[in-house]
This record gives structure tokens, C-alpha cells and sequence, in this order.
């Protein structure tokens, strides 16, 4: 009997955020057969029903653990979990320990993915959402990033990386800012349309001339070390994966970690606090990046890469991007509220980057 592949279940959203299908709850009985612990207690803690994906705690005889089945590729899955092994065994960094199966394995194939048992950490509590938890997430995110370096993906992983991508990412940006305009003219009706076609000539200026720095910087020189140099980037890191637990700061949901420069998770946790802010605040984004360089130092020529990423227009790009698919429903006023907040809070963003640059020169102190 051919086993059953495990598919996205609630594309639409209707079944609830904690519905999973029944036989993906018999496969998870089945893969918890593989462990050695009795489970009296399974509860759903979050799901991905869009890509596959789920996690539970569940309460064993050896106490309560994390029961997760990865949505990716098992390829892709392995390189996460071989890098979750290295940082607890190698580094004895603070994420969560695996469980191995009883025949010593990092996880259990089934259903055409991998599913593993974590440790489940307790007590974890997100820090207060003020500049001294801002400085102690960046902090972690600089640990996090030293003991990173060195990993080596177990055999048959992928390799993903993001460190020779730079130059093709930024250029996709400039190339779908001529798209978001074309889409907005052709739906000049819709909410956002006007408010669109407004900010798009101004962030793609900021794209291209991103685009230029990039290419007139270092950034060759520094990705020519290699992925093992520098190690991997948590990508979804942020006010809830890094979390105050037992002994400090844990880093939890590594599912998506790849290789690249690591100032790219230093930068998205930045923007993205600063555009909750509706403030490029210069006093919050000189002490997160302190925090983090204490942890680990950022060589001036990182530190250029960093204000150049911060230039491009992120949060507008990251917030927009999706019009393409569905733009009759994409374009309606929240998108439009939204667009007109993101080029408010740009008023604010270049005087505190020119201040920043200036900052540079204190790297080595």
C-alpha cells in the first residue's frame, strides 16, 4: 500500500486554526511509536495548514516535549535539524535539544516529510516590548549567529543559501516596483490604486540606487569567504522566537534556517520594529545594533552591506508584493491606509540612516 503524501489542508482558511486531518493524527501516532515515551496528552499549538505543517506539545512520561512535523522539502528539513544538532551539541547554544528516535535518529520520515521531538522549554516569555527588549533580542541574535559559524549540513541535506543571491533580490525589487505601477493603473479603480502610483516612482529610485551600492560595495569580497564563514541566519527571527527562558535568551523555530550574511536577520528585526514604531527612532536602532555587534562585532565592511539594506524599500515591498496575485481584492483601503503609513514613517528614515552612517566609525571601539 502506497503511503499517503501529506498536502496542505485549509487553503482557504475555513477549517479553523487548529483543525488537523484525521490521517495526519494517525500518522503522528505512528511516528510517536518510533520514540521511546508514552504520550497521554497531545495539543495543537499552531499549524501551517497552508503548507503542511504543525506543531504540538505534547505531555509524555519524560515530561512535556515539542512534537513538530516540517512542512518542506525533507531535504531542506534535514539542514534545519542538522543545524539545530550542532548548535546544542557542538555549541551548546540555547535552542532546544532533539530527541532522537529509538534507534538514534534526528526524526521520522512519513508521509513524504519529517516530523522530530524537541524539548519543550519552560518557562519561556517574550521580553518587554521596550528598548532593553529590543537590545537583549539583538544581543541573542549576535550569539545566535557566532555559534552558527562552522556548520556543516549532514549528508543528503540541501544547501540552501542566501549569500550569493544579494544582487538577483534586489533586483527582482526594482523590476516588480514597474509591475505594482502597471497593476495599479490598470486597476486605477481600487482603494489603493492612486495612493500606489503615488509612493512607487520615489521607492523605486531607493531600489536602484540600493541596487548601485550593493554593486559598488564589498559585498563580493565578503560573500567570496564562503558559507561556512559566516554561518547560518534564523530568517523568521524576531519578538516571539527569541524568547527570556532557563538561564537567558533561547532561540526557538529554526525550521527556516539558511546560510547568508548575517546582518540580513539584524536588519529585518530593525525595520520591522521601527515600522511598528511608525518611527525611524535613532536612539532604538543605534543601541539594537550595540547590542548585537557586543555579541558579534560587525566589520565596517558588514556595516556598509547593513545601511544598504536598510535603504532598500523593505517594508513597502515586503507589505505590497502579493497585489500581483489577486489585485481586484489586494488593492482595497487597508492596503491603501497601509501605504500611506509606510511612506509617513519614510519622512523619519533618512535623516536617522545619514546619523547612522556616521556611527560607523565606532565599530572598533
Amino acid at each position: 500500500m502506497t503511503e499517503e503524501l501529506i498536502t496542505p489542508w485549509d487553503l482557504d482558511g475555513t477549517l479553523g486554526e487548529f483543525y488537523v486531518p484525521p490521517y495526519i493524527e494517525e500518522m503522528a501516532q505512528e511516528v510517536i511509536g518510533h520514540y521511546d515515551m508514552s504520550v497521554c496528552h497531545m495539543e495543537v499549538i499552531t499549524t501551517k495548514a497552508d503548507k503542511g505543517g504543525l506543531i504540538w506539545k505534547i505531555d509524555t512520561n519524560h515530561g512535556p516535549l515539542s512534537f513538530k512535523l516540517l512542512h518542506r522539502r525533507p531535504g531542506r528539513s534535514l539542514f534545519s535539524l542538522g543545524a539545530q544538532q550542532y548548535l546544542v551539541e557542538e555549541k551548546k547554544a540555547k535552542v532546544p535539544p532533539i530527541i532522537k528516535t529509538k534507534s538514534g535518529e534526528l526524526f521520522v520520515e512519513m508521509g513524504g516529510k519529517l516530523w522530530f521531538v524537541a524539548d519543550w522549554i519552560e518557562p519561556l516569555n517574550p521580553v518587554t516590548k521596550d528598548i532593553e527588549g529590543a537590545k537583549a533580542l539583538c544581543y541573542a541574535l549576535g550569539e545566535f549567529h557566532q555559534l552558527s559559524k562552522g556548520y556543516t549540513p549532514p549528508k543528503g541535506a540541501e544547501n540552501p543559501s542566501r549569500l550569493y543571491r544579494w544582487p538577483k533580490s534586489y533586483q527582482k525589487v526594482v523590476k516588480k516596483m514597474d509591475w505594482f505601477r502597471k497593476i495599479a493603473n490598470s486597476y486605477s479603480e481600487m482603494p489603493a490604486s492612486q495612493t500606489i502610483l503615488f509612493v512607487t516612482d520615489m521607492f523605486e529610485d531607493q531600489a536602484r540606487q540600493a541596487l548601485t551600492r550593493l554593486e559598488q560595495s564589498a559585498y563580493k569580497e565578503l560573500i567570496a569567504r564562503g558559507n561556512q564563514a559566516w554561518g547560518l541566519v534564523h530568517q523568521d527571527y524576531g519578538w516571539s522566537n527569541g524568547q527570556m527562558g532557563p538561564d537567558g535568551m533561547w532561540i526557538i523555530d529554526l525550521d527556516g534556517v539558511a546560510y547568508d550574511l548575517p546582518i540580513r536577520d539584524l536588519r529585518k528585526l530593525i525595520t520591522g520594529t521601527v515600522d511598528d514604531m511608525g518611527i525611524w527612532d535613532l536612539t532604538w536602532m543605534t543601541e539594537m545594533i550595540k547590542s548585537y555587534h557586543e555579541a558579534n562585532p560587525i566589520e565596517p565592511e558588514l556595516y556598509d552591506i547593513l545601511m544598504i539594506d536598510m535603504a532598500l524599500p523593505n517594508e513597502f515591498y515586503k507589505n505590497v508584493k502579493e497585489m500581483v496575485y489577486e489585485p481586484d481584492v489586494f488593492m482595497d483601503n487597508e492596503l491603501d491606509t497601509l501605504c500611506s503609513r509606510i511612506a509617513e514613517t519614510e519622512k523619519t528614515k533618512w535623516p536617522a540612516l545619514e546619523e547612522l552612517q556616521k556611527w560607523k566609525g565606532e565599530l572598533s571601539t
